[in-house]
């Protein structure tokens, strides 16, 4: 027997879908419980005639936001929140949530860099969030050459006590970035690497151990130098253990190797005493440097103007010959003295060879080169050959 609303007709595989929804909503009638159960139109749960998450106070959500956001390993896990319904939109654009964003949720791609992109980085700086801060600092600072808001970005992080801000920023000191070689402040430099350096930031311990081996900025002390440089490689090696406390530790980390293996994907943490690690992570910040500056962006410094050399900086030049070039060879630059001595061990010793170079055709031979000494290469802590020795020209 067939119902007069149809309920029992043969399913018709060519019905308009139209007229099979209308036919539907005969079935679920008035009742707008029934509707979302049936057409599935929200995923909230309902139940007693009511929606059990309209019930639920926005401190609560607030709080689940809040975890969410300072937990998320990627910006897509708070996106696909934003985009389920228009509560949690309002809830999660909220300044409490975005000031908790943790470092990779804050980590936005070269490739998908866009207005939006800026203005919600901007909404977590606006929140108080000093990892954005930081962030924004950057990319406005050397890719978008806007060198005044990066380097107030970059400070309000550091106010904050941002350890890599406190480092990018004596990094800026000590070149000059952004102004010409007489505005370098190598005491400031300095004294924002010491601060990095007590908050832990292992590339600012081992820039300050350098500059105190070297008397760059500072009075030259030999013995604390190399005592930074032991506390930079320590505090490498815990990081890296504490990221994965299950992982067995191979014996040529902690035995003695002079001579680096060629080829292999470990960087050298120990470096100084030719011990090997794996290469520790870039920040956010720097792998959005690389990225905007590779060849498939197509994205360029400037005529003239140069990269870092280590492959995990990516910072770039703000004016020509800013960087050092190793005297070997000639053929790498850095920005500093961490990045060259990383770049060392980890790529340049197999391949620095002298070549012969001819003078730059406006005669200016850069800030400064990493000098060779003894056997050609410099001399690393330990007096076994390594790293070239910076020195101004």
């Amino acid at each position: 027997m067939r119902t007069r609303r149809g309920v029992c007709y043969p399913k018709d595989p060519n019905m308009c879908p139209a007229v099979k929804r209308r036919r539907l909503e005969e079935v679920a009638g008035g009742d707008s419980i029934g509707r979302r159960i049936m057409f599935k139109e929200s995923p909230q749960i309902v139940a007693g005639g009511r929606d059990l998450f309209d019930s639920l106070p926005d401190d609560i959500v607030l709080t689940i936001l809040c975890k969410l956001s300072s937990t998320a390993a990627c910006p897509a896990d708070l996106i696909n929140v934003l985009i389920t319904c228009k509560r949690l939109n309002g809830l999660g654009l909220h300044s409490l949530v975005l000031s908790k964003s943790s470092q990779r949720m804050l980590q936005v791609k070269a490739k998908n860099w866009s207005e939006a992109a800026h203005r919600f980085l901007k909404l977590c700086v606006d929140a108080g969030n000093i990892e954005a801060s930081f962030i924004l600092g950057m990319i406005r600072f050397y890719c978008l050459h806007n060198r005044g808001s990066g380097a107030s970005l970059m400070a309000k992080a550091a106010i904050g006590s941002h350890a890599s801000a406190l480092y990018s920023l004596a990094i800026v000191q000590f070149n000059g970035s952004g102004s010409s070689k007489n505005d370098k402040d190598l005491r400031a430099g300095v004294a924002l690497c010491a601060r990095a350096a007590f908050l832990g930031h292992v590339d600012a311990l081992r820039e300050l151990g350098h500059c105190l081996q070297d008397g760059y900025g500072v009075k030259q002390n030999v013995a604390e130098g190399r005592r930074f440089l032991v506390q930079a490689n320590a505090r490498e090696l815990a990081t890296f253990l504490a990221a994965a406390p299950s992982a067995v530790v191979p014996s040529s980390w902690l035995t003695w190797n002079p001579h680096r293996h060629v080829g292999g994907s470990g960087c050298p943490l120990l470096s100084d005493f030719g011990c090997n690690v794996p290469t520790p992570e870039a920040h956010p910040a720097n792998r959005f440097l690389a990225d905007w500056f590779s060849d498939q962006t197509g994205n360029t410094p400037g005529p003239g103007l140069r990269l870092c050399s280590h492959s995990g900086c990516g910072r770039p030049e703000t004016r020509r010959h800013e960087f050092r070039r190793c005297s070997v060879c000639g053929t790498v630059n850095y920005c500093s003295r961490a990045c060259q001595a990383l770049d060392w061990k980890l790529r340049h010793k197999v391949q620095c060879a002298p070549v012969e170079r001819l003078a730059d055709e406006d005669g200016d031979n850069g800030d400064g080169y990493f000098n060779g000494a003894g056997n050609g290469h410099g001399a690393d802590i330990d007096g076994n050959g390594g790293e070239a020795m910076m020195e101004e020209s």
